[in-house]
């Protein structure tokens, strides 16, 4: 009887294994998107939300704050990617606009696509873009150059002691993955 006792046991503790096993998994599945949500809501880690409808406040001509442009491509995309200008001095509330270069170097058509970083990770609750190169996918024909605008304001709430952001973009080639989507959806 008390082997039979010691079985029942030990199937009831691999059950439990299993669930925790199980439950772990399903919490790491949901840890990206809960994090996403988590970086969007407070700031941290530099998200930026998607585009913002520009709100008129009053311009804060007192304050300058300085926005820095750094940009990266990613190992295998044949594009030249960066900023017009280095930095920008603005007044908090104010509208403002820069644009940003690319080149497909390569022969064929490339799609790509530019996530957005900002530091300190608190900035990106203050800087808001109201339009920008980010929000979609950029396709460019081999050869093309292109110069994309990107409109935005900086919160004229930002704290006092933030004076210097850094907005830097990661530029990607997701040509792959869009034509295996599109090749899916046919």
């Amino acid at each position: 009887m008390s082997e039979q006792k010691s079985v029942n046991q030990n199937k009831k503790l691999v059950m439990r294994l299993i669930a925790v096993v199980g439950g772990m998994f399903l919490f790491a599945f949901a840890l990206v998107p809960l994090y996403d949500v988590f970086c969007e809501i407070t700031g941290i880690n530099g998200k930026t939300r998607g585009q913002a409808l520009y709100q008129a406040k009053k311009i804060d001509r007192e304050r300058l704050v300085t926005i820095e442009f750094l940009t990266n491509v990613n190992r295998g995309m044949p594009w030249e990617f960066k900023p017009t200008v280095g930095s920008v001095k603005v007044h908090p509330g104010e509208l403002n606009e820069v644009t940003f270069y690319a080149k497909n170097k390569s022969r064929e058509t490339v799609i790509g696509q530019s996530i957005p970083s900002i530091s300190p990770g608190e900035g990106a609750l203050y800087l808001n873009k109201t339009e920008c190169f980010c929000f979609d996918q950029q396709v460019l024909t081999a050869g093309e150059q292109i110069e994309m605008p990107m409109k935005f304001y900086v919160d004229s709430d930002i704290p006092k002691d933030i004076t210097h952001l850094t907005l830097s973009y990661q530029l990607y080639n997701v040509t792959d993955a869009v034509k295996s989507t599109a090749g899916a959806t046919k």
